[in-house]
């Protein structure tokens, strides 16, 4: 009978000494290894998570990003907060990532960091989260924040880079006073195919973190057990369990009547529903802006 072309491994031998004693073996390791390592970089590298496009875009962009608050007594006349606070927003706090990186999501829970900020303005747990998200997945390419609006309507506004890996931003901003409510964006993409966007507004609505059940803007600290997914304000209000009593019956309820629960749409849909339609719910409860527009396309780091 010929010889056997199969290797079996001699006992008491390690893997190594095996491949060490048999150059051929080692020789087909090593290009099986080469092989396989180019083509995980090559499935790789510059590929984002989730199956988006690819930016092709030159490297880096530089934006300014302007957050306008249009929250106004004579817009929201409502439960307008005057004092103890008056109504304001928070310093603004963002970042630039990749798309393997989440601040908040609609319909998720937030994670602690972002709890403490919708909740009580207090940001140091959030950044802590984006360092660590930035520093082991490599997701988060910058950080920027803007200095808080003492005011209901009013500007602020910064600057920001974004990469081609990481052209994805975003940001929060605390309603004050509120019990856990805030307007933000989540994952705006600046870059598109390749080219870097020149202008995005976008219009911002109330969100609520799902952290707590006050259910006026100055209430108390009531903790939502368990704890719930993020809502969009008027989606919690304006829904077909209206205190109306039948579907779509708060849908002329004067302009201004934001309220964040279905039972405080009560005033609103006791008052008459007569004279023109309210204008619609998105134009209603828009109670901020965020203008991001691009400044200057920055050379590549490094030598070519």
């Amino acid at each position: 009978m010929g010889k056997s072309s199969l290797h079996f491994p001699r006992m008491g031998v390690s893997r190594s000494q095996q491949v060490m004693e048999n150059p051929s073996l080692a020789s087909t390791l090593g290009r099986a290894l080469w092989t396989l390592l180019l083509a995980t970089l090559s499935s790789t590298t510059g590929q984002p998570f989730g199956g988006e496009s690819v930016c092709t875009a030159r490297p880096l962009a530089k934006y300014s990003i302007t957050f306008t608050g249009k929250w106004s007594q004579t817009a929201f006349p409502k439960q307008y907060p005057l004092f103890r606070p008056p109504a304001q927003w928070s310093s603004l706090l963002g970042a630039a990532h990749s798309s393997d990186y989440s601040m908040w999501r609609k319909n998720e829970y937030v994670s602690n960091g972002m709890r403490d900020f919708a909740e009580r303005g207090e940001a140091w747990a959030l950044m802590r989260e984006i360092e660590a998200a930035g520093e082991k997945l490599q997701s988060v390419h910058g950080v920027f924040s803007a200095p808080a609006v003492p005011s209901g309507t009013g500007q602020t506004s910064t600057e920001l880079e974004v990469h081609s890996r990481h052209s994805l931003v975003s940001f929060v901003v605390r309603i004050v006073p509120s019990p856990d409510w805030f307007v933000g964006i989540d994952s705006l993409d600046l870059c598109e195919g390749g080219r870097w966007k020149e202008q995005v507004a976008v219009d911002l609505y109330p969100h609520d973190a799902g952290t707590d059940s006050g259910f006026t803007f100055s209430s108390p600290n009531f903790a939502t057990i368990p704890q719930d997914t993020v809502t969009e304000v008027q989606r919690r209000r304006w829904t077909a369990r209206s205190p109306c009593g039948r579907p779509g019956g708060c849908a002329q309820a004067p302009a201004g009547s934001w309220e964040p629960r279905p039972e405080l749409a009560m005033s609103a849909c006791s008052l008459p529903t007569t004279g023109p339609p309210a204008p619609s719910l998105k134009k209603r409860l828009s109670v901020s802006l965020i203008t991001v527009s691009k400044t200057r396309v920055l050379p590549p780091l490094g030598p070519p």
